[in-house]
């Protein structure tokens, strides 16, 4: 039963939609709303884990959780630990796998995890403090208590200590997609799935964006315009889908210059040293070079609009992960 309001105790989904939830914020502030609310934190892992350090589970005093911190294996058993947590007022650090005293619960992967299970005091302010850094594309870190669970954000990115757990928070990938063709579009579409963020340039395009697809701004002046006032940093890739040459060389040669960590070009391979040339000779040099994907996307032999914007997006995924590791 739950420990903090038996009448509120629910059968665990017979599918891990929860688990499909990345971003937790909305359900923390809906959670918030209803009652008391315990986050679960990744802390600790040994061996392999089907989840990266510092993955979140958010769990509601009615029973309903957002977000997963393993395979499947344990997922209930920290709903129930959360639930407890909140009924007793203090926070636990849970023990999971090979050499754990749980014996009852292993975990598939073979490996070992450590899960800090506390309440989330002050929820709203937490996803208001989280939610405004992210609009401002500020890195933070939540600094967790140990002891308390109590919880501080600061500026940039900080290790753990004695005292504190330290989880980061880097500004949500973000892709600047220039172009109005059906390959453009399918980017729109899936990207904010992957949990990627799309400001879109359509040079003297329609007034109004794409009905239906979630944009963080769209910009359908000129592109010098567009380009003057586009704001990009170390979270940022751009893509040029403009099937023309002059557009995607302006596009190129600005963002080859700026801190976009990735520049792609639709286009055909015949075309590379040509337009590499060019770049070169606007200035744009080897290391610069390093960045641009060209032409753009994975190869994995997509024709469709989807199955290209699936290759993009893949790549740009690829890339983030490869300069974090």
């Amino acid at each position: 039963m739950n420990a903090l309001n038996p009448s509120a105790a629910q059968a665990w989904p017979a599918w891990p939609e929860y688990a499909l939830v990345e971003d937790l914020l909305p359900a923390l502030r809906e959670y918030a709303h209803a009652g008391r609310v315990a986050l679960a934190t990744l802390v600790s892992v040994a061996g392999p884990s089907p989840r990266p350090l510092y993955s979140e589970m958010a769990i509601a005093a009615d029973g309903r959780v957002a977000g997963y911190v393993s395979g499947g294996c344990v997922e209930a058993a920290v709903a129930e630990e959360a639930r407890m947590a909140l009924g007793e007022g203090r926070p636990r650090l849970l023990d999971y796998g090979v050499g754990s005293p749980v014996l009852d619960i292993q975990l598939s992967c073979g490996g070992r995890i450590g899960i800090f299970v506390r309440e989330l005091h002050e929820p709203s302010r937490y996803v208001n403090t989280l939610s405004v850094a992210r609009r401002e594309r500020r890195t933070v870190t939540i600094l967790s208590d140990r002891a308390t669970g109590a919880w501080d954000v600061v500026d940039g990115a900080r290790e753990p200590d004695e005292r504190h757990y330290a989880r980061t928070q880097r500004p949500p990938l973000r892709l600047v997609a220039i172009g109005g063709d059906p390959v453009t579009l399918a980017v729109a579409q899936l990207a904010p799935t992957l949990g990627v963020e799309v400001v879109l340039l359509r040079p003297h395009g329609p007034a109004e964006p794409p009905p239906g697809v979630s944009l963080a701004g769209y910009d359908p002046r000129s592109l010098p315009a567009a380009l003057r006032d586009l704001a990009l940093d170390d979270r940022t890739a751009v893509y040029s889908l403009s099937h023309d040459a002059e557009i995607d060389h302006a596009v190129a040669a600005h963002a080859l210059h700026s801190p976009a960590f990735a520049v792609g070009i639709l286009g055909s391979r015949n075309k590379i040293g040509a337009r590499v040339e060019r770049l070169k000779d606007d200035g744009v040099d080897d290391d610069e070079l390093q960045k641009l994907h060209l032409p753009a996307g994975l190869p994995i032999g997509a024709q469709t609009p989807h199955g290209i914007a699936l290759s993009i997006l893949a790549q740009i995924c690829q890339r983030d992960r490869a300069r974090l590791s």
